[in-house]
C-alpha cells in the first residue's frame, strides 16, 4: 500500500490562501449572493491557519495516524504514520531519531555526598554498556510557590495510592514498590522544602538516540531498537521511569532541540 505525504508548510499556505481569497471575494462581491460564501471561505481559511499554527502538534499526529500519511516537516524531516521516530535522508542513507522521557523521582540535592557518588557510578556503568551515541537533555526553571505546593500534594496522594495498590497485590513487583516508595519520599521531601521556604525548580528530562540505515524502514527499526535498549538500561541501572515518546510529545522534543520554551508557563504546559 502506497503511503501519501502530508507537508505542514504547504497545507498552511493553502488554508491561508483560501482565507485571503475569501476575504478579497467577500469585499468584491459585496451586496451579491456570493458574499456569504466568500465570507465563509475567509472564516474557514483563517480559522484553519490559526489552528494549524497553534495546535499543529496535536492536529497532524491525529490525521497521519488515521489516514496512514507520512507527515513532512521543515527541511524534509519525515514522521511515519506510527509517530514513533523522525526520519531524514542524507544522500543514500536514512537517519531516524527516537525520543524517551526520563522521569526522575530523586534529587541529587537531597542525597548525601556518598549517595551521589554511588548514583554517578551507576550512571557511568549504564552509559558504558550502550554502544551508540546518546543525547541527554534537561530544562529547568523557577516555579510558582503556591501552584507547586498544590501540585506536590496531589502527586503525593496519587503516589501513596499507587503504592498501596501495589502492596495489596498477592505478588507485588519489587522494583515498582521501590520506585513508588521513592516517589512518595520525594513528594514528602518536596513539600517539606516548600514549607521551609525553598524556591521550587521545574525540570524536564529526555533522551534522544539516532540510527542509520539504507532505507527508511531499517533506520526506523534501528532507532526503535536502540530506544528499547536505552529504556531497559536506564530503568534498571538508575531505577527511573523511562517512557518512549510518540506523536506531539516526540515533536515537542524535536522542536526543543532548536528552541526551548520561552517562559515558565510554556514549560509547565509542556511537561512530558
Amino acid at each position: 500500500m502506497d503511503i501519501s505525504t502530508l507537508n505542514i508548510r504547504y497545507i498552511t499556505y493553502a488554508v491561508a490562501g483560501m482565507g485571503i481569497v475569501g476575504a478579497v471575494g467577500a469585499f468584491g462581491a459585496a451586496n451579491t449572493s456570493f458574499a456569504p460564501i466568500m465570507a465563509f471561505m475567509y472564516l474557514l481559511g483563517a480559522g484553519l491557519a490559526v489552528a494549524i499554527f497553534k495546535f499543529g502538534y496535536f492536529i497532524f499526529p491525529l490525521i497521519t495516524s488515521k489516514t496512514r500519511h507520512v507527515q513532512i516537516l521543515w527541511d524534509n524531516y519525515e514522521i511515519p504514520p506510527n509517530q514513533e521516530v523522525i526520519i531524514k535522508q542524507s544522500g543514500n542513507v536514512y537517519y531516524a531519531s527516537a525520543f524517551l522521557s526520563v522521569r526522575i523521582y530523586e534529587s541529587t540535592s537531597e542525597k548525601t555526598s556518598e549517595e551521589n557518588i554511588v548514583y554517578s557510578e551507576y550512571f557511568e556503568r549504564a552509559i558504558s554498556s550502550v554502544r551508540f551515541p546518546v543525547k541527554f537533555s534537561m530544562m529547568v526553571c523557577v516555579l510558582d510557590m503556591s501552584h507547586e505546593r498544590l501540585k506536590w500534594e496531589t502527586r503525593l496522594a496519587e503516589a501513596r495510592l499507587k503504592l498501596g495498590r501495589e502492596r495489596e497485590k498477592p505478588d507485588p513487583d519489587v522494583l515498582k514498590l521501590d520506585r513508588y516508595e521513592k516517589e512518595v519520599g520525594m513528594c514528602e521531601q518536596q513539600l517539606h522544602r516548600l514549607v521551609s521556604g525553598f524556591k521550587p525548580m521545574g525540570a524536564v528530562s529526555y533522551v534522544m538516540t539516532t540510527a542509520m540505515g539504507i532505507s527508511k524502514e531499517s533506520a526506523a527499526a534501528g532507532a526503535k531498537t536502540q530506544a528499547a535498549e536505552l529504556k531497559a538500561t536506564l530503568s534498571n541501572a538508575l531505577n527511573v521511569e523511562v517512557v518512549p515518546l510518540q506523536g506531539d510529545e516526540m515533536l515537542r522534543c524535536f522542536e526543543w532541540e532548536r528552541f526551548v520554551p520561552p517562559n515558565t508557563e510554556a514549560m509547565e504546559n509542556s511537561e512530558l
